[in-house]
């Protein structure tokens, strides 16, 4: 049996979404800027796909900019967001616990000269409002915050959070990633104060190079890639008609028959951590039921380095993932870890399981099973 516990770094893609893609390659693969009628047909999928999105969001269509992804979605939120707008101030909030994409442009941002806050988090994943709302000055352009946490699935109250900001300074901007939250959660920018949210469409069974970022259309941003000023020339250069095709196909999948998808998802992650937390030797890191996202368990496991159990499991054809795919590259402790307080000999003994649209119960029962075989052994190995 093979079991794919590996859906928050990537996903299989839909059949729809496989369809469309290899027509919009093959059959209508005009350039969507061409005047001639092949080019308006290309373009069609490109307003099509805009318009499902923004439905999903209950915002408008000219409010969505795709992009190639999240990096570039939060590349664009905050390199866009504080050169647009340094002149009402150089001071960023953000927490301990973000994406790659989100600390490595706020490291660029910072070497600009911009002040950047960084606010801790509690052992659930959690931002303090009080500190966040002590942290807003009269300079402070942008607050980035984080939806699902990417490596143990924590939920923070962006409706909350936006709500604090505001209050202390109604000119600040709000941005949201969202990478791992769209498709599992009704999110409605407009009604829980988010200016700035961005996607990728890989995480919810679309296409990989492919993104979107909301812009509410009261934020002053600059655009990072000029060209033949393409998407009104906020993102120059040929748009990716299938990439954005299968992007508007599987958010329109994900948000139908919506609570039906998301219970599966539910009932996939609560079974993983009943059966999982029978076993000695296992910390649990996400939070139970619907206190947390549907589709995140972490797990620490006593005594065995995450990269020796990661390899045993790929043995037995179970892929998980020892934290975010985009950190991987850089190895190191995960600040997500630290920050909510995972202790210091688990740190390096972490997996994360993540499901999708396509996993099932007996998969979980499958992946057990081998832990239970598997976990003697290596602890066994390690002591000798």
């Amino acid at each position: 049996m093979e079991a794919y516990f590996d859906n928050s770094a990537t996903t299989r893609v839909l059949d729809s979404v496989m369809d469309i893609v290899t027509r919009t390659m093959t059959v209508d693969y005009a350039n969507p800027a061409a005047k001639h009628i092949r080019g308006m047909e290309a373009e069609n999928y490109i307003r099509d796909a805009r318009s499902i999105i923004a439905k999903t969001l209950k915002v408008a269509d000219k409010e969505i900019l795709f992009t190639s992804g999240g990096s570039e979605s939060n590349n664009m939120a905050l390199i866009g967001t504080a050169m647009a707008n340094k002149r009402a101030g150089m001071h960023i909030i953000s927490t301990n616990v973000e994406h790659a994409s989100i600390y490595n442009t706020l490291g660029f941002l910072q070497e600009q000269g911009f002040e950047i806050t960084y606010l801790p988090v509690d052992h659930n994943g959690h931002i303090d409002l009080d500190q966040l709302r002590e942290a807003v000055r009269p300079d402070t352009i942008l607050v980035s915050v984080m939806y699902v946490n990417n490596e143990v699935g924590s939920v923070e109250p962006v409706a909350e959070i936006s709500r604090v900001i505001k209050a202390k300074n109604p000119s600040t901007i709000f941005h949201v990633d969202a990478i791992q939250a769209y498709g599992k959660y009704e999110i409605r920018p407009k009604k829980e104060g988010i200016d700035l949210l961005s996607v990728s469409g890989h995480k919810i069974h679309g296409p990989k190079g492919v993104g979107f970022l909301y812009i509410d259309e009261k934020v002053k941003i600059r655009p990072l890639i000029y060209g033949g000023g393409q998407q009104k020339g906020m993102r120059s250069g040929t748009e990716n008609v299938p990439g954005v095709a299968g992007l508007g196909v599987a958010a329109a999948e994900m948000y139908r028959n919506h609570q039906e998808k998301m219970d599966h998802l539910y009932e996939l992650k609560e079974h993983m951590m009943k059966q999982v937390a029978e076993i000695d030797g296992v910390v649990i890191n996400s939070q139970p039921g619907r206190e947390s996202a549907p589709q995140i368990v972490s797990v620490s496991f006593e005594g065995i380095r995450s990269e020796v159990l990661l390899h045993a499991l790929e043995d037995r054809g179970i892929y998980v993932s020892s934290g975010s795919a985009c950190s991987s590259n850089h190895p190191g402790v995960s600040g997500t870890l630290k920050g909510i307080g995972v202790k210091q000999e688990l740190l390096d003994s972490t997996l994360r399981f993540s499901f999708g649209m396509f996993n099932k119960k007996e998969e979980i029962d499958y992946a057990i099973e081998v832990l239970k075989e598997l976990l003697p052994v290596l602890r066994r190995y390690r002591r000798g």
